[in-house]
This record gives C-alpha cells, sequence and structure tokens, in this order.
C-alpha cells in the first residue's frame, strides 16, 4: 500500500498505522478512506494529498 502526502502540511498518511483518531484503522489503503476524511493536522480535503514518492 501506498502512503500519502498532504500538500498543504506534509502530514503523512501511512496506510500501516492509519488514522486511529479519525476512526480509520491500521491496514486501511487510502483509496478506501471516506471522502469526506480531511487531513488530521490542517483540516485540507483528501483530494489535497500526492502519493509519496
Amino acid at each position: 500500500m501506498k502512503s500519502y502526502v498532504c500538500s498543504a502540511c506534509g502530514y503523512v498518511y501511512d496506510p500501516e498505522v492509519g488514522d486511529p483518531d479519525s476512526g480509520i484503522a491500521p491496514g486501511t489503503a487510502f483509496e478506501d478512506i471516506p471522502d469526506d476524511w480531511v487531513c488530521p493536522l490542517c483540516g485540507v480535503s483528501k483530494s489535497e494529498f500526492e502519493v509519496v514518492a
């Protein structure tokens, strides 16, 4: 699974860790996160994330 980085603040979504504080379990692929999820640090939408190269 690929990691994704927030283009606004640099937060990295790591699918192995997930985002438990937002209800996203470890092992959840970025593509499987609900579309209304937002960056836990700065609040931008999921569409503002890019694949980590």
